[in-house]
């Protein structure tokens, strides 16, 4: 099993799952609890699992959103309603959307691959994978098909954090570099809740390493974020070394199918489909 093939698995699973980010369904769905703050949604459903938790659990294990923002909404979310009702909210929401996307496909054989990847998971150090890998299985196959997607993207979050902490990138510095890289600079730049002059110093401090000049990323810069890419594929290679590499690719040929259906369907932004 290579890092580079169970990166690619990891990718297949990802866009049916990033649909309970970026689904209108599930803003809307949200939207019911009255919680102005902005991404309250997000913060009380991803970390659901952990209960009411501080706000500094979310700050410590959500990484790069600033502290402000999760402070506006947490706990403000759990005076809404207890975290088990924002959860399902979302869920109730994502079956809507995936069922809509992709019909009521036989995911029978893709849905027993990966919940066998996540057999192998292991949650010492994966704090968010940790509290996901205790709540139940759906009964819905496609929502199982998502419920393992969501495993192995905590699995895979909790180890880019760590790689991250690694390469001595504090949350802004990881947003400049990576959004850099990515060609999402100004989607992380929008939406993680730094202030203007928070963004400024931490680009100063990029500069000052020497990770980041007036034309992007330097050379320094762009290895630094291939070294965190690298060993966050490294640590995430678990499950899919469990899993063993013919029925990884197996999976990734059975997803293949499921994950162009979304993409065409319109229900995620433009610029996921251009990330291939």
């Amino acid at each position: 099993m290579t890092p580079q093939l169970a990166r690619r698995a990891w990718g297949s699973l990802e866009t049916l799952h990033v649909v309970g980010f970026f689904a209108p369904q599930v803003q809307q769905a949200y939207d019911r609890f009255a919680v102005p703050a902005t991404r309250a949604g997000y913060f009380a459903a991803r970390s659901s699992p952990l209960g009411r938790v501080d706000p500094a659990i979310v700050v410590a294990t959500f990484y790069v959103f600033s502290p402000t923002l999760v402070h506006r909404a947490v706990p403000a979310v759990w005076a809404a309603a207890p975290p088990e009702t924002w959860a399902a909210a979302r869920a109730e929401a994502v079956a809507a959307c995936l069922h809509e996307a992709l019909g009521e496909p036989d995911v029978a054989e893709v849905i027993s691959l990966a919940q066998e990847a996540c057999a192998g998971l292991s949650p010492a150090g994966r704090p968010l994978f940790a509290a996901w890998s205790g709540v139940g299985w759906p009964t819905d196959p496609l929502m199982q098909l998502w419920h393992a997607g969501l495993l192995v993207r905590e699995h895979r979050g909790d180890g880019h954090v760590a790689a991250l902490m690694a390469a001595g990138l504090d949350p802004v510095e990881a947003l400049v570099t990576g959004g850099l890289a990515s060609n999402s600079l100004e989607f992380v730049r929008t939406t993680r809740g730094w202030t203007d002059e928070e963004w400024t110093a931490g680009l100063e401090r990029c500069r000052a390493r020497g990770l980041v000049d007036d034309d992007g990323l330097t050379a320094a810069g762009a290895e630094q974020r291939r070294q965190v890419e690298e060993t966050t594929d490294v640590l995430a290679v678990q499950g899919w070394a469990h899993l063993g590499e013919e029925r990884t690719r197996r999976l990734i040929e059975l997803v293949a199918p499921l994950r162009k259906q979304v993409l065409d369907s319109g229900v995620l932004p433009g610029w996921i489909r251009s990330r291939g």
